[in-house]
């Protein structure tokens, strides 16, 4: 058996409330740049199913750049690490620098592609430094900033220039190199979020916090225009992008619109239009990020909407998608049509996406509370919360009706629903279980040992409960009681997950000592042992529809598929499959394995047999 990637469904940019994010593209291949945890992410523009992943950072990831021949990406993250590596096959490293002491929030190439500006948070008072890209040694000395530097610009055309801006209101001018300090500029009343020069080089633009917008002369540093306050934002200014002729930037803010500047030959702009992304109108829409690039307008909502105009069209609805921005604990598909997937993620978010078309909504409940695990029947979606509580959530495709929510009184460990009676569901909790009959706590039964994982049979008639002592107790269930039938003892750590086949003639489990056992149902015996090949905890387990495979993925980011009729070291395994590790999996038919995990991503992987 061999695997194959499929589809990836992208995460979105990470984003931070009150703070700009800087994305950047290649105009040469139409690609964009963003950073979400350790990865840095690489996505087409013309299809967004096309991405591809950098996840060699230590830290999280903050900024990433295309040299200006697009065959290298130096990435910085929040330890003041730039990294520097190669587009193309596998990612080669080329080099590695500590540039700063804390953060870095802006890098910035020279056209030449010999140098690189970055900038940042960091102790003492060096907040921007200027190295050549292959031996790292310093060009020029950047005083003048007392705080933060938020971003910063690399002159495109010579003589060579650089300016910076930051949380001290001002804008400095360096000529080099070796760079010195020019002069600075104080026309801004508030934190400068983004500054960048016009393609040409012939001007720069630094936008802020205190809603304007000013245009300065590339060369000399001079204050020349500004951006009209006719029409003008209403908000914070967070990001500026030029167009690739530089008659025209992009402005993204805080007031939730995106909007097109022409810039005239006295250096003054006018709004020539805005842009208002689709959205509630809440604070999840307000617009963090912007990109120019080629015929495409991007922008990047905080609630990690990305949304794509064409500058040639400007009138038309933009393309908009969307993705989650945090570990992807779980994932299930509806029964009555496989293709379609949810995820949720911990911050409850909950998504829907359709195989072969990508992003198909977010789900919109009436509350917003945290999700550990969901399951989905016909027309509901069950979900279990930190707040421990039980929610049952009425759909009408992708609307969710009317919650009814169940209070079982401490927190749940693992839940699950019996599919063919989905009145019945069973939660376990550190002392036992508690079992719920459509919304009512009809028993909660205490066991005795401490629980780590349950699994109900589908038609509500047996459960499996697995302890921290790494026993596995069978239970009947009869009315409200569990009666106890055998006790399986295999497991050398605690239980993680255990799951029924399909066709409910065996079942499997999983440990955090990384082992998984399939076991016949009926004589109980072991059916596959000696599934030891993880090199971590067992995080979740998924079989496929036909019952003749079964797949594990771990917190070692890996995904490991077994045949139930062939030893297990006939096994295929999916070496990294998330960054981070595994937390969900499910398969949506006999060959097609969907996989989601820390790293925010899905990915669906094709199994051809033998």
């Amino acid at each position: 058996m061999s695997h194959d990637l499929v589809e990836t469904y992208s995460c979105m940019p990470s984003t931070e409330r009150g703070r700009g994010i800087l994305i950047s593209g290649d105009p040469k291949s139409n690609r964009m740049l963003y950073t979400n945890g350790r990865s840095v992410v690489i996505m087409n523009l013309h299809n967004p199913l096309q991405v591809s992943v950098y996840g060699d950072h230590a830290y999280p990831a903050t900024v990433a750049r295309f040299s200006p021949n697009g065959e290298w990406v130096a990435s910085a993250d929040v330890s003041g690490t730039v990294r520097l590596w190669g587009t193309r096959n596998d990612f080669v490293l080329k080099k590695e620098f500590r540039v700063l002491s804390g953060r870095i929030d802006d890098l910035h190439w020279s056209p030449d592609g010999l140098r690189i500006v970055a900038c940042g948070d960091a102790k003492g008072n060096s907040f921007v430094r200027a190295f050549m890209w292959d031996s790292g040694t310093n060009v020029g000395e950047f005083d003048g900033h007392s705080r933060r530097v938020l971003s910063c610009s690399y002159k495109p055309t010579r003589p060579f220039r650089i300016v910076t801006c930051g949380e001290d209101f001002l804008v400095n001018f360096y000529e080099g190199p070796p760079f010195r300090f020019k002069q600075s500029h104080r026309d801004h009343s508030n934190f400068v979020n983004c500054v960048r020069y016009s393609p040409d080089g012939s001007k720069f633009l630094s936008v802020g916090s205190d809603k304007k917008g000013i245009i300065f002369d590339g060369k000399t540093g001079e204050k020349i225009g500004e951006l009209s306050s006719e029409g003008g934002h209403t908000g914070s200014i967070y990001a500026v992008s030029w167009s690739p002729d530089g008659k025209q930037v992009l402005t993204v803010s805080a007031d939730k619109c995106a909007k097109v500047w022409d810039i005239s030959e006295d250096n003054n702009g006018k709004v020539k239009k805005t842009l208002t992304c689709p959205g509630s109108g809440g604070v999840e829409d307000m617009l963090v990020g912007c990109l120019w690039l080629n015929d495409y307008l991007v922008t990047v909502s905080l609630g990690g909407t990305i949304s794509i105009f064409l500058a040639s069209d400007l009138d038309k609805a933009p393309t908009s998608f969307s993705g989650h921005m945090k570990n992807v604990s779980s994932l299930t598909i509806l029964r009555s049509n496989p293709r379609v997937l949810l995820s949720s993620s911990y911050d409850g978010l909950i998504v829907k996406w359709i195989q072969g078309i990508g992003y198909s909504g977010k789900l919109q409940r009436k509350e917003n509370s945290q999700i550990k695990y969901i399951a989905a029947i016909e027309d509901e979606i069950v979900t279990s919360g930190f707040d421990n509580k039980i929610r049952r959530v009425s759909l009408h495709g992708d609307q969710c009706g009317d919650t009814e929510a169940i209070d079982i009184g401490s927190q749940s460990k693992d839940f699950s629903v019996a599919i063919q009676s989905p009145d019945l569901a069973l939660v376990s909790i550190d002392s036992g279980v508690v079992m719920l009959r459509g919304t009512k706590v009809v028993s909660t039964i205490n066991l005795g040992f401490t629980v780590s994982a349950s699994v109900v049979s589908p038609d509500g008639s047996e459960a499996i409960i697995g302890g921290q002592d790494g026993k596995l107790h069978i239970y009947s269930i009869s009315g409200d009681t569990l009666v106890e039938e055998a006790v399986l003892e295999k497991h050398r750590g605690a239980i993680s997950v255990i799951r029924y086949s399909p066709d409910f003639s065996m079942f499997a489990s999983g440990d955090v000592n990384r082992e998984a056992v399939v076991w016949d149902r009926a004589s109980q015996d072991m059916k596959l042992k000696n599934m030891l090949y993880h090199t971590a905890r067992i995080n979740c387990l998924a079989w496929s529809p036909d019952s003749h495979r079964i797949a594990t993925g771990s917190l070692d980011t890996c995904v490991i598929i077994y045949e139930i009729d062939q030893p297990a070291s006939n096994r295929i395994t999916i070496k990294g499959a998330h960054l981070g590790g595994v937390y969900g999996l499910v398969f949506t038919d006999e060959y097609n394995l969907v996989s989601s995990g820390e790293d925010a991503f899905i990915r669906v992987w094709r199994i051809t047999p033998p």
